[in-house]
């Protein structure tokens, strides 16, 4: 899959396995730079070789500490521009800010939009990022978006490990996520169920009803990330009194893990939990598994640079 001569690899130190991976899947090295931290924690970013004229990828997702990564994306974006690089592509597997992407009172900032014009004065060229907690993000971007998914990387890898799965059904943890558990349970061939939820503050929220048949069936409830993992848990238990059985399986792109995440996560019912690698998860845990984006990410990486199809990666 290997790329033109014309193309660079830039990892900040978020994700440097995962920019590692997709570097290894497009036959090619990271370039050479480095990121340090001033003792009073401002970022200096240093490039050491040209990018004159290339195509240049920043691979970085903005996860804990979102302001610091975010912060070195920006920094080493403005570096690119200055040295005459001839486009600049920031991959964010993990796109921080986007749960605040509307006002829900007065007086609120939309913060995910202000990240957005933040890229873009450091002079991203384009985004290419993976299962946005709320698609409009896409509309605050002057500059192209490619929203990947990872529905699929999770479907096949539920459809290998799970056998036989006419006992199933697929869950979504609110109406927001529906569209993408609708694809989900289409991939498998499962029913859908869906979880109304009434949220009582940032972190805590209340399940009320249970839309669809979920009696005797095991649930797969997949979400786009588990932070605290209290609509998961919560949602767990409202199943679990419908008469479902006792054999979850919790499945999510962005392995957010924000305590008390995975304490909540020891529910006996649970047999699994699979994520993927935009967000590094490094601990030992036996339920945990964890799935990797970057033959997705390196598939997108040389369909933009041939101007190919990257809907095409996700579609049909």
């Amino acid at each position: 899959m290997r790329v033109g001569d014309d193309v660079k690899l830039f990892s900040g130190t978020a994700t440097p396995d995962l920019a590692r991976a997709v570097a290894k899947h497009l036959g090619m090295d990271l370039s050479h730079g480095s990121v340090t931290t001033f003792p009073d924690g401002e970022t200096q970013i240093k490039i050491d070789e040209s990018v004159r004229g290339y195509d240049c990828y920043i691979i970085q997702s903005t996860s804990q500490p979102v302001n610091h990564n975010l912060m070195e994306v920006l920094v080493l974006a403005d570096a690119l521009k200055r040295a005459s690089a001839w486009r600049i592509n920031a991959v964010i597997p993990y796109f921080g800010y986007a749960r605040q992407d509307k006002k829900v009172s007065a007086r609120e900032p939309i913060t995910s939009k202000l990240v957005a014009n933040l890229l873009t004065t450091a002079g991203v060229d384009r985004v290419i990022t993976v299962d946005l907690h709320a698609g409009q993000i896409q509309g605050f971007f002057d500059v192209p978006v490619d929203h990947l998914t990872a529905l699929d990387i999770l479907g096949e890898n539920l459809k290998s490990t799970c056998g036989n799965l006419d006992d199933h059904v697929v869950v979504s943890p609110d109406v927001g996520r529906a569209t993408e558990a609708r694809r989900l349970a289409n991939h498998l061939d499962l029913p859908l169920a869906m979880l109304y939820k009434r949220r009582n503050s940032p972190t805590e929220i209340e399940v009320t009803h249970v839309i669809g048949d979920v009696e005797g069936k095991r649930p797969i409830m997949i979400d786009d990330m588990i932070s605290t993992a209290g609509t998961m848990r919560r949602g767990i238990d409202a199943l679990l009194r419908l008469g479902a059985q006792p054999h979850v399986i919790v499945a999510a792109t962005h392995a957010v893990f924000t305590p008390p995440a995975l304490e909540r996560l020891t529910h006996d019912s649970i047999e699994r939990i699979v994520v993927t690698d935009t967000i590094p998860f490094k601990e030992s845990h036996p339920r945990v598994e964890v799935l990797s984006v970057a033959p997705l990410l390196a598939k997108a990486i040389r369909n933009v640079h041939d101007n190919a199809s990257v809907s095409s990666l996700f579609n049909g």
